[in-house]
């Protein structure tokens, strides 16, 4: 009995030194091998970072694949730091598995580059590089050679500019009450200082710009001596600024350039538009404004077709004789006053009733439809 025993247990032995050798065997070898070499970008290379285009792809990174032996699943992060820091503060602008390539958005390289500590709108020298790295912390990172960029980023938080002045009074809020200034809406690209807005404005009110909600002394922008010329003076002692003297009460476009200290405004008259409309795609048909209502309106015949509303007069205005389209509204969701891809209305033939508000940063909203 005593030699079965030892018998199976010499058995045991051998299976188990035999499935410790091949686990062995199947396991894959890590050693560090080649490093990653950065293909692209240039060295050298140079981006203007702007908002709008956060979404969009900055740059592609592009590299050959480093070698820690086979079957191996190898990590690559793209990290960047300031030129000459030794990546001491490195930041990652993001990481895949397996693949030698990384596609990087504005966005992603912008948040990267402020999280460093740059100045927004100044450019700086950035280097950047690949590192390599396995799920064994034994076996120490791989990283390309450092490849040297210049990047220009723009501010995480949008320029804003508040108008201030009589017209308060057609939103609800108090006249000349910098506490409650209306915030205009942004239009630059991270880098320029360009705004709008689409203001109720009667013939005696007066309006300024202002650069924060509250106080005065962070832009104060008026005319000077009262020019009403679309030229802006940043200082307590400017004008207002009078947009509807000549052209009387209705909804102004309100364009501000603080960069180049200009303003422009444009009374608004808008139509209907469209192979279902009585002017066809070739002319608007006029729509009458009512002041106290912000409403515009129309009671038309239509016919089977499409249509829009258009601002044709205000976009050449603004934009340039042959613009016609900046400002229409089709439908989007949101509608806005904007979107020159909007989408027609599609229209049933029959009598409309139709009705076309403008919001103060440029929302529409229509009825009648």
């Amino acid at each position: 009995m005593k030699n079965i025993t030892k018998s199976v247990i010499a058995l045991f032995a051998i299976f188990a030194v035999a499935c410790t050798s091949d686990d062995v065997e199947d396991r894959p070898t890590i050693v560090a091998g080649d490093a990653p070499v950065l293909l692209a970008p240039d060295d050298s290379n140079i981006y203007n970072l702007v908002m709008e285009n956060s979404s969009m792809q900055a740059e592609r990174f592009v590299w050959t694949p480093a070698t820690f032996g086979e079957d191996i699943e190898i990590t690559y992060t793209v990290e960047i730091d300031e030129a000459g820091e030794g990546f001491a503060n490195a930041q990652s602008v993001g990481s895949v598995n397996g693949s030698t390539q990384l596609s990087v958005s504005v966005g992603a390289l912008n948040t990267a580059i402020m999280n460093l500590g740059a100045e927004a709108f100044v450019a700086n020298s950035f280097d950047v590089r690949v590192k390599a790295t396995t799920a064994s912390s034994a076996v120490e990172p791989l990283y390309s050679q450092t490849v040297t960029i210049t990047v220009t980023p723009f501010a995480a938080i949008d320029p804003v500019l508040f108008l201030v002045g009589a017209p308060q009074s057609h939103y609800g809020l108090g006249e000349w009450d910098n506490t409650t200034a209306i915030p205009m809406r942004y239009i630059g690209d991270g880098i320029t200082k360009l705004f709008e807005a689409y203001v109720k404005v009667n013939t005696d009110q007066g309006f300024k710009f202002i650069g924060e909600q509250g106080t005065w002394d962070n832009g104060n922008y008026g005319t000077n001596g009262g020019a009403q010329d679309g030229n802006l003076l940043n200082d307590g002692g400017s004008s207002d600024i009078k947009v509807a003297e000549t052209t009387g009460p209705g909804l102004y476009y309100v364009r501000v350039n603080i960069d180049a200290m200009t303003y422009q405004a444009v009374k608004m008259d808008w139509g209907i538009i469209g192979n279902a409309t009585p002017g066809g795609w070739d002319n608007e048909t006029e729509m009458t404004y009512d002041f106290a209502s912000n409403m515009y309106s129309i009671t038309a015949a239509l016919v089977d077709g499409e249509m829009k509303f258009r601002a044709s007069d205000a976009s050449q205005a603004i934009f340039g004789s042959t613009e016609s389209w900046k400002f229409n509204v089709g439908n989007s969701d949101p509608m806005v006053a904007y979107d020159v891809n909007a989408p027609n209305f599609a229209i049933t033939a029959g009598n409309y009733t139709l009705g076309l508000s403008i919001g103060f940063d440029g929302t529409a909203t229509v009825t009648g439809l």
